[in-house]
């Protein structure tokens, strides 16, 4: 693991915000295109799920940084669209996990290659030579972030 800085240069923070202020444009667009009306707090909770699999309520609030009680009415209103599935331990019932449904992974999916095609519009007008220094960094604040890499996202876990 690479050593960490003990201060994150100005210009990094400024460029990100303004890379982050596109990704978010373009999440949002490819998001309202969806059948499906949800929210972006709502997407990330599938997200979330189709990353790391099914989860137990209580580490799905701590992988979204929300209370237990938040992500219990998040996961009340994506059950009501079908999106998510609740499911007793048999071992112990006051434990509860949650999962996708096939309509939650085909939302994820679609939106996520509205998105796809979106950013590879824009990363085609970066010179060649620079994008894989991108990939590089991006690479690395990603997963200084936490983010789970794409080959490693959950295929369908089943509870």
């Amino acid at each position: 693991m690479p050593a960490r800085n003990s201060e994150a240069a100005p210009e990094v923070v400024d460029a990100l915000l303004a890379a982050s202020r596109v990704l978010v444009a373009v999440a949002a667009r490819s998001l309202s295109a969806a059948e499906e009306e949800v929210t972006l707090a709502q997407y990330r909770t599938l997200v979330v799920l189709a990353s790391r699999g099914p989860q137990r309520v209580a580490d799905l609030a701590a992988a979204l940084a929300v209370t237990p009680a938040t992500a219990t009415r998040m996961c009340d209103r994506l059950v009501h669209k079908q999106l998510i599935r609740r499911r007793t331990e048999r071992e112990d019932r006051r434990q509860v996990r949650v999962a996708l449904t096939e309509r939650g992974r085909e939302l994820v999916d679609a939106v996520t290659a509205r998105r796809r095609l979106e950013i590879a519009e824009i990363v085609k007008r970066i010179p060649a030579g620079q994008q894989q220094v991108m990939i590089e960094a991006l690479q690395r604040f990603a997963e200084s972030a936490g983010e789970i890499r794409d080959e490693d996202w959950a295929s369908g876990w089943d509870l």
